[in-house]
């Protein structure tokens, strides 16, 4: 029996549709992302979940109960927002005891419940702060740890990191990761940012206008996307869609595929189409910007007829923005899209051992 399941889940705001036929099953302990664009409906699901939102249609079951018009306490979910909305007044032993003093826990429970979150948060030394004296991962922590006093069923995640800088953003999601890791609990997670969502799920939703576009896991969604859509959205530097007119007359002949998408790490750069390695398709382009982050750069490039291609290019490279350049790349690294954004083919994954024959990426 799966822990969260929704049936047929609809949702509309006068004629707009939010949501559309949502069927999903979410299983015990597993951690499950939902990703997509502003407006994707992610959000609005996750909140129907909880309770927060009324599904028009459909049915939401948790741990085999109909919770579908269920009040958000009675359904054993936690939920942790975006904002903190830590009460400034309390310190953090108070702001995580607050909820358990509402439920009528008796004191010794609500010590015993605090002081085992604080342990699995690492809050130990901060219980008698007030909010105003912690950095923003502390806070965040003390959101979460207020949540894992509940002993839930299920937590919710509605992006949770997303006031964060950068540096605080990764520790956090190495101590989400951890705490799913020594909680066991399932947990629902909804982010923009799909290195979250790589990094963090046993499997990724992916949305677009309120509609599942596609469910699996991480890397077999980055390898095998089911459309367009999918694979433009999911990696980062984003796939490189081009009309198969763009690769010439030595592109596949395929008279479905309209487009053809390729992962920056596939493309390869070379000074010129005549240097380019046999079997590969060769497009020529000018150097706009290359962004140099130590062993992995990238290179942003532009054709003649206006595509933009950008290239992984691992170790040390002399390319400067102006520069005429080749971008090469073997047919079996093409995604073929057809006019109606289909995938009808798709790369073979990469090995367990990276094995490169096309050799570096160094002009």
């Amino acid at each position: 029996m799966s822990m969260v399941c929704l049936e047929k889940i609809g949702k509309s705001f006068g004629p707009v549709d939010v949501l559309v036929d949502i069927d999903l099953d979410i299983e015990e302990g597993e951690f499950v992302v939902f990703v997509g664009p502003s407006g994707s409906g992610k959000s609005t699901l996750l909140r129907i979940i909880a309770g927060l939102e009324d599904a028009t249609v459909g049915h939401v079951r948790i741990d085999g109960a109909d919770v579908t018009f269920a009040e958000p306490s009675e359904r054993g979910i936690a939920m942790v927002f975006q904002s903190y909305a830590l009460y400034p007044h309390m310190n953090v032993f108070a702001n995580m005891a607050f909820n358990l003093q509402l439920s009528g826990f008796d004191k010794g429970a609500i010590r015993t419940r605090v002081e085992e979150a604080a342990r699995i948060l690492r809050l130990d030394d901060l219980l008698e702060r007030s909010p105003a004296q912690l950095s923003g991962g502390q806070r965040q922590r003390v959101a979460i740890g207020r949540a894992i006093v509940r002993h839930p069923k299920v937590f919710l995640f509605d992006e949770p990191l997303s006031n964060l800088d950068a540096a605080l953003r990764v520790q956090m999601r190495l101590e989400i990761e951890r705490l799913h890791r020594e909680l066991g609990t399932t947990m629902v997670y909804v982010t923009h940012d799909q290195v979250e969502a790589m990094t963090l799920a046993d499997r990724i939703v992916v949305l677009d206008e309120g509609v599942i576009q596609q469910v699996g896991r991480p890397l077999d969604l980055y390898h095998r996307p089911a459309n367009r859509f999918v694979a433009g959205f999911i990696g980062s530097p984003r796939m490189n869609v081009l009309d198969m007119a763009a690769l010439g007359a030595s592109a596949p002949r395929d008279p479905e595929a309209k487009s053809a998408g390729i992962r920056p790490e596939h493309l390869r750069v070379v000074s010129d189409a005549a240097a380019a390695p046999p079997d590969t398709l060769a497009v020529t382009a000018c150097t706009r910007a290359v962004e140099r982050l130590g062993n992995v750069n990238y290179g942003y490039f532009e054709t003649g007829d206006g595509n933009q291609l950008v290239a992984q290019i691992i170790g040390e490279t002399g390319i400067e923005s102006g520069r005429t350049v080749a971008l090469a790349v073997r047919p079996a690294d093409l995604h073929l899209f057809s006019a109606d954004g289909r995938t009808l083919q798709s790369p073979a994954p990469p090995s367990a051992e990276p094995i490169s024959s096309m050799g570096g990426n160094h002009v």
